[in-house]
């Protein structure tokens, strides 16, 4: 028998070179998070590619990202515009494809440029995370509007600015983007050998800022209160909860504060990370930093203002995503791709899609790895595998053959 959806997989054989020499493109627009003009050369890209597919487009202001600076005081950063396509919102299956135009790589980071490491290997900034999944997901999506089936699929594609600072403008679109469809498939990168991430720890960033009372160090020390010895404090006793719970991590990541050493330090700063594996070890580790909180700023001449939050949830496998990866997965063994997942402490957007009800699969862009370094790299062979794979999903849906519960 005739295997219907072959000719437009094909298509996307025929398109390797094509995908490779956008993916060269892309990378070289650094469009670091902070990166306001970068990330406007890469929407405009993004436009450019994204709107042969003929769906509505719109460029989405987005609130400013709060943030504490230095002297701590809290300061709004602006962000860049995200970027949503949708087309067939009536039709009988609704689908999100996510992913993010940022990069870790800033403006003045020394690793701008791509190299190739072998024929299937190339090293640059934002080849696996993201903009490989962003190639693989424009040509799924022109494979799918090439055949019959488009037309049961409503689609819309949301491309945030922020993701890798943790989305802190785009979470309300996410949230607004679950609401309207039936599951989410997410173009991070996947594991080298082409493993997904299933399950996903949550992550919160938190910023506490103390302050004490300056005084001189050697003629009026007892009046003043040293901010450093408190934050010291607070790191030790949060850093402890660290195993309280399976899966809780707590990363003390920067401090700032104090000057000279003749002076009782007035104010001191500690930013950290809190990794949970679940909702209910994301609760308690909120009742217990909020009573590390309070007992450090009831003491006399300090206090303690503690900014930030969980931005990510933790992202917990329902029947529904597991439903949605054996679906992936036997799409998968039909094209000889064998697809498995496991749980993993990084998170993404998927995470929040899932906080927001929406099922989703986080993980189907390219085979890679080492990425947030200057060694990050692609293979490049996983371009036409993972377009096949999405697209070969999305067209079984339409067909029929595939039925979303």
């Amino acid at each position: 028998m005739t295997n219907p959806y072959a000719p437009y997989l094909q298509w996307i054989d025929t398109q390797y070179q094509a995908m490779v020499e956008l993916l060269l493109n892309w990378s070289a627009i650094n469009s670091g998070s902070h990166h306001l003009a970068g990330l406007n050369h890469m929407r405009q890209a993004l436009i450019t590619t994204f709107g042969t597919l003929g769906g509505t487009l719109e460029e989405i202001t987005l609130e400013p990202m709060p943030m504490v600076d230095s002297s701590g005081e809290l300061v709004e950063i602006p962000l860049g515009k995200a970027l949503r396509i949708s087309k067939r919102p009536q039709a009988r299956h609704q689908v999100l494809l996510g992913g993010h135009m940022d990069t870790v790589f800033a403006a003045d980071h020394p690793f701008q440029k791509t190299t190739w490491r072998d024929a299937n290997t190339l090293n640059g900034p934002g080849v696996a995370d993201l903009k490989g999944g962003l190639v693989i997901m424009l040509k799924a999506l022109e494979a799918l509007e090439r055949s019959p089936y488009a037309a049961a699929i409503g689609w819309e594609v949301l491309i945030n600015p922020d993701e890798e600072i943790g989305s802190p403008g785009s979470a309300p679109l996410l949230a607004a983007s679950a609401q309207r469809h039936q599951f989410g498939l997410i173009f991070e990168p996947a594991l080298a050998d082409g493993t997904l991430a299933g399950a996903r720890k949550g992550s919160g960033n938190f910023t506490a800022v103390v302050h004490g009372r300056a005084a001189h160090a050697g003629r009026e020390h007892p009046l003043g209160r040293n901010a450093i010895v408190a934050l010291a404090e607070f790191i030790g006793a949060i850093a402890a909860l660290t195993g309280q719970q399976p899966g809780i991590t707590v990363n003390p990541g920067k401090i700032e504060g104090g000057g000279p050493v003749n002076i009782v330090p007035e104010l001191a700063i500690c930013r950290f990370n809190i990794r949970v594996a679940t909702p209910e070890e994301q609760a308690w580790v909120e009742q217990r930093l909020g009573a590390i909180c309070q007992d450090i700023d009831s003491r006399e001449g300090i206090s303690l203002t503690l900014h930030g939050g969980f931005g990510r949830p933790p992202k917990v496998l329902d029947a529904r995503t597991v439903n949605l990866f054996r679906m992936i997965a036997a799409c998968g063994a039909e094209l000889g791709i064998p697809i498995q997942w496991r749980a993993t402490g990084g998170c993404c957007d998927g995470n929040n899609l899932a906080a927001a009800g929406l099922p989703n699969v986080d993980t189907l862009g390219v085979r890679g790895g080492h990425i947030h370094s200057s060694d990050e790299f692609v293979l490049l062979d996983s371009l036409t595998e993972r377009a096949r794979l999405t697209a070969l999903l999305l067209m079984k849906l339409g067909s029929g053959e595939l039925a979303w519960p």
